[in-house]
C-alpha cells in the first residue's frame, strides 16, 4: 500500500528524516518507534503531504494503482484515501463532536458550493449520507452520545477519539495515527487498542507512531525504528525487541 523510497528532508541543514526506505503492506498495522527527535512525525507528514521530501519517492495504493504521490498537496492525498490523526488535539472550536466528524468526509464529497449555497436535493442527499457515517463513526469510538455536544469541551481521550472518528468518516484506505495513546488513560488506552485491532481485522492499512513497547507488541504486525532520522531496523515486535541497535538508541540497552 505504501512505498517510501531513499526519502531525506532537512530543516536548516540538519535531517530530521534521512535516506529511509520502507514498504508497508496492503492491511498490515505498522509501528514506527524511536527516541525523541528520530523523525518520527516528519516521516508521517511527508506521507500525508503535510511536508514535502527534499529527495526521494512515496509512492502509494496496492498492486496495480501505486502512483507516486510526493508532490501532491495534503488534500489530494485525502482524495486518495490517506487520512492522519495528529498527537495534539486538532479540532474545530464551536462545533459539536458530529459536525467535526462530518468535515471528514470532506475529501469524498462530490457537489460543490453552488450545490451548497442553493440546497440543492443532490446536495441534501449527500448531506444526509454524510451524517449517517459521521454518527457511524461516532458509534465505532464510542461517542454516539456526545454526537451533539461541544468538541472542544470533551475530555482529552474523547477528543483523541474524535479525531479517529474524523479519519474514519473519510473511508481511508491509509491510516496514520501519530501517538494515538499519548496522555489517555488505562481505560481510555484500552478502547483505543481494541479499536485499532478491529481497524486490522477489516483490512485497514494503519500506521502508527507510539512510544509504549507493550502497546506496539499487542497491535503491530512490523515494527519499524528511527534514530537520528534514519531508519535503523525493521521486524516484528519480538525480532525489534531483541535487536541490539534499538536496545542501543531507543531502550537505553535494556527491554521489560
Amino acid at each position: 500500500m505504501l512505498q517510501i523510497d531513499s526519502v531525506s528532508r532537512a530543516f536548516g541543514g540538519v535531517y530530521a528524516v534521512r535516506d529511509v526506505s520502507l514498504t508497508v503492506a496492503e492491511g498490515e498495522t505498522r509501528a514506527v518507534i524511536g527516541p525523541n527527535g528520530a523523525g518520527k512525525s516528519t516521516l508521517f507528514n511527508l506521507i500525508s503531504g503535510h511536508l514535502l521530501p527534499d529527495s526521494g519517492t512515496v509512492s502509494y495504493g496496492p498492486a496495480g494503482e501505486r502512483r507516486r504521490i510526493d508532490r501532491l498537496t495534503p488534500h489530494a492525498r485525502a482524495r486518495l484515501g490517506i487520512a492522519i490523526v495528529f498527537q495534539g488535539a486538532r479540532l474545530f472550536g464551536g462545533m459539536t463532536a458530529l459536525e467535526n466528524v462530518m468535515v471528514g468526509a470532506h475529501a469524498r464529497t462530490r457537489h460543490g458550493f453552488l450545490s451548497a449555497a442553493l440546497r440543492l436535493p443532490r446536495h441534501r442527499g449527500e448531506e444526509a449520507r454524510i451524517r449517517a457515517d459521521a454518527l457511524a463513526a461516532l458509534d465505532r469510538v464510542g461517542l454516539r452520545d456526545w454526537a451533539h455536544r461541544a468538541a472542544d469541551v470533551l475530555p482529552l481521550g474523547q477528543q483523541r477519539s474524535l479525531q479517529v472518528a474524523r479519519a474514519l468518516c473519510a473511508r481511508p484506505r491509509l491510516l496514520l495515527l501519530d501517538e494515538p495513546a499519548s496522555g489517555l488513560r488505562a481505560a481510555e488506552r484500552e478502547a483505543l487498542a481494541q479499536l485499532v485491532e478491529s481497524l486490522r481485522e477489516e483490512g485497514l492499512t494503519t500506521m502508527l507512531i507510539e512510544h509504549d513497547v507493550a502497546f506496539v507488541a499487542r497491535l503491530a504486525d512490523r515494527v519499524s525504528v528511527l534514530d537520528l532520522g534514519r531508519h535503523i531496523a525493521e521486524g516484528t515486535p519480538d525480532e525489534i525487541r531483541r535487536d541490539d541497535a534499538v536496545l542501543t538508541a531507543y531502550l537505553g540497552g535494556t527491554v521489560s
